[in-house]
């Protein structure tokens, strides 16, 4: 049984920095992907940053230059490095891991508030 856990979230002023890890457990190799998504009220879930096996990210237009995602595949680990947040950043931040058998697993989901 695969679990995943965010962890990190908070309250952050407008440009300043935030750090969101997420940790999965009940696998003994690595993911082939994982990825940060997030959903603001009343908006759908969007894809904020992924990063694949080897170490190669891909980001929302929205983020880019802002915001690092990295791995550590030997603790199933994914860190989300924040920085330069804005208002349009608050939302739940959920962590996804997808198995190389294709299976998707998502964590709880972490909040993010940018205000002053």
């Amino acid at each position: 049984q695969v679990q995943v856990a965010e962890s990190g979230g908070g309250l952050v002023q407008p440009g300043g920095p935030l750090r969101l890890s997420c940790a999965a457990s009940g696998i003994i190799r690595s993911f082939a992907a994982m990825a940060w998504y997030r959903q603001a009220p009343g908006k759908s879930r969007e894809l904020v940053a992924a990063i694949n096996s080897a170490g190669i990210p891909n980001y929302a237009d929205s983020v880019k230059g802002r915001f690092t995602i990295s791995r550590d595949n030997a603790k199933n680990t994914v860190t989300l490095q924040m920085s330069s947040l804005k208002p349009e950043d608050t939302a739940i931040y959920y962590c996804k891991v997808v198995g190389w058998n294709a299976d998707t697993y998502w964590g709880q989901g972490t909040q993010v508030t940018v205000s002053s």
